[in-house]
């Protein structure tokens, strides 16, 4: 039940009304302060019948106050029908977003945060590894590292590593972004490029109305995803 403030309905009680009889009609909700639309007809209706019988109501009064129960009927049930409409505008994007399994995502960007000198971070190859360099750069572009794939030769798919944060050089960089692509040959011999950031949908999950997506082996919030597209 829709529930509104007593403010601007301190006509409905009357002078000839009991404390008891004003006492159990709020009773009614639970709460003095807090009234509904039953409680204000109820409340009505104890004014009629203890009104003055020598100086009635006025009609005037009484339509006023049928008119402001009239509102809060039609606010009511205004209130039911938007909580109905909001079901079910969650469980479409929650059966949308099903439909996103399979499909990749992209977070529109391809850079690793390194943090304490370290950064775990994953990159999805599509196809198999025959060989390969996945090159690290800063945020001005220049390569400060780069990494042979011959570990990951006859691998595919999400594919994790660890960097020290240290360049070409062996000397430690700064902690901040840097971008992460890989330049790969797959098993045909067909020459393929990917990046940190872009991965398949594996599944959707749902907690406190809200959906996140998987990539790789994190869940973001669906509005991370800045792109979708089949493979």
């Amino acid at each position: 039940m829709a529930t509104v403030n007593t403010k601007g309905y301190e006509s409905l009680i009357t002078p000839g009304a009991t404390s008891s009889t004003t006492t159990t009609a709020a009773a009614a909700t639970g709460s003095s302060d807090t009234l509904g639309k039953d409680d204000f007809l109820k409340l009505l209706l104890t004014e009629l019948q203890h009104q003055d019988p020598t100086s009635p109501m006025d009609s005037d009064k009484i339509l006023t106050q049928t008119s402001q129960l009239a509102t809060l009927e039609s606010a009511t049930k205004t209130n039911t029908a938007l909580d109905n409409l909001s079901t079910q505008l969650k469980e479409s994007v929650s059966s949308n977003a099903t439909n996103l399994i399979g499909k990749m995502g992209s977070l529109g960007y391809n850079a690793i945060t390194l943090a304490d000198s370290k950064s775990t971070y994953e990159v999805y190859f599509p196809t198999e590894i025959k060989s390969g360099t996945l090159t690290i750069t800063d945020k001005d572009k220049n390569v400060v590292q780069t990494i042979d794939l011959k570990d990951a030769v006859g691998k595919s798919g999400v594919i994790s590593f660890t960097w020290d944060g240290k360049d070409k050089n062996g000397a430690q960089l700064k902690d901040g972004y840097y971008s992460v692509t890989a330049a790969y040959l797959d098993k045909n011999n067909d020459q393929k490029t990917t990046q940190f950031g872009v991965y398949p949908v594996e599944s959707i999950r749902y907690e406190n109305g809200a959906s996140y997506v998987k990539l790789g082996s994190t869940y973001y919030p669906i509005s991370d995803v800045v792109e979708y597209y089949q493979p």
